[in-house]
């Protein structure tokens, strides 16, 4: 039974939904033009690229493991999510600012290394949203909530990136003050996504996993995975994250300086893929319902798997625009259903501690993945590179199809096997 009255949930789920619209403005103009940022205007090399997407991940897996250890202590989630958010969010400012002190060839480097930073207090951020959302909003309600709240937060994201794309046009591409505003402009908006991150209604001392703690260490990282639902879903997971995660510079790299993408265009292309999220994710969510996480979500893997391929196909603008619309519609499947199935697999009682488990793993992923997209980049070129993601991304969904899939209904109504 829910600890939350109705009246509560439908205030959480609607200040969710605004914190989270806020939040995507910032995180928006950051994540998707912090590659042109560096790559144009400030002249970075490739390797600095791919470390703009290693170091976030680095940072993440030191700050889950500290966070998950510290919110076994806490007595309110809200509260440690509030500091740790501020933590974060304070680094737009430095962002924008930096330009005025540092010049030079180190200036891309710089910025690489204060977007890394930045991730330590933003895990601590995402694991204890991750853990409080799962408390306030009750199973049934969690797969129409997520769909809402990423349709309209995808949306808002949609906006966030349009925008500065075209104002951008207006400028010189090594022109940096423009990035300098926008950043500013990311910073003002953490002021409303704390604000309404504080309204959250969180019952501190009810709260039924404060009697029972786990804290993680090395250890824990063995028995976590004995738990063999658990186990097969971090496999698959871990098969598709390093196929897809690979590409993340691989797909900077082939669109900035091999496609000559202008910043109206990077716009154009996470818009469309945006577009597609924002259609598609109450079906993806539907189609949980009726088949199930692994089944679902192996599908979206699927799709996923042909986007490299079909990127590498032609360096036209209007195509690339179609390949990314064609994308987000697994985007979204997997947004929704990865993060849903973690919920289903990881015990109520221990499910801080699996989440931190689990986001740890995946960092592990996420620092080395794009490390192997560049290396791979160099040693057989651009396209082999890309077929190479396709193949590891089609093994994921295989992966959850054939052996997370049966193993959910082998074990379906086993709702209480231990750690």
């Amino acid at each position: 039974m829910s600890l939350y009255s109705e009246q509560e949930v439908n205030a959480n789920e609607r200040f969710s939904i605004i914190n989270g619209s806020y939040a995507t403005v910032g995180i928006s103009i950051v994540s998707n033009f912090a590659p042109l940022f560096v790559l144009r205007a400030l002249h970075a090399t490739s390797q600095e690229v791919a470390l703009l997407n290693s170091l976030p991940a680095l940072m993440a897996i030191v700050a889950t493991w500290l966070g998950a250890l510290w919110m076994s202590a806490v007595q309110s989630k809200k509260k440690f999510c509030v500091r740790a958010s501020f933590v974060a969010r304070f680094f737009y400012i430095l962002l924008a600012t930096v330009p005025f002190f540092v010049h030079g060839s180190a200036l891309a480097l710089v910025v690489v290394l204060l977007i890394a930073i930045m991730n330590f207090p933003q895990s601590f951020t995402a694991l204890s949203w991750q853990s409080l959302i799962a408390d306030l909003v009750p199973d049934d309600h969690r797969a129409h909530f997520f769909s809402v709240r990423n349709r309209i937060t995808t949306f808002v994201g949609m906006l966030a990136t349009l925008l500065p794309g075209i104002i951008l046009q207006f400028f010189p591409v090594s022109s940096v003050p423009p990035y300098q505003a926008f950043f500013f402009v990311a910073a003002l908006c953490s002021v409303m996504e704390i604000y309404y991150l504080i309204r959250h209604k969180e019952h501190v001392d009810q709260r039924p996993d404060r009697k029972s703690p786990v804290i993680l260490n090395p250890k824990m990282f063995v028995v976590f995975l004995r738990r063999p639902t658990y186990r097969r879903f971090v496999i698959g997971a871990v098969i598709f994250n390093v196929g897809w995660q690979m590409a993340w510079p691989l797909f900077n790299i082939f669109q900035i300086k091999y496609a000559g993408a202008t910043a109206i265009w990077v716009s154009s292309f996470t818009v469309a893929n945006q577009i597609s999220q924002i259609v598609t994710y109450m079906y993806w969510g539907k189609l949980s319902e009726k088949f199930g996480n692994s089944i679902t979500l192996a599908i979206a893997c699927f799709g996923m798997a042909v986007s490299p391929v079909l990127t590498m196909l032609s360096t036209g603008m209007v195509y690339l625009v179609i390949i990314n619309l064609l994308t987000g519609t697994f985007v979204a499947g997997v947004n929704v259903l990865q993060f849903n199935h973690l919920l289903d697999v990881a015990p109520q009682e221990h499910r801080t501690a699996y989440i931190a488990h689990f986001n740890i793993v995946m960092g592990f992923v996420g620092f080395i993945a794009p490390e192997i997209g560049v290396n791979l980049l160099s040693w057989i070129s651009m396209d082999p590179a890309m077929i190479v993601s396709s193949l590891l991304r089609a093994g994921g969904g295989l992966f959850f199809f054939f052996v997370v899939a049966k193993a959910i209904v082998s074990h379906r109504g086993n709702t209480t096997a231990s750690l």
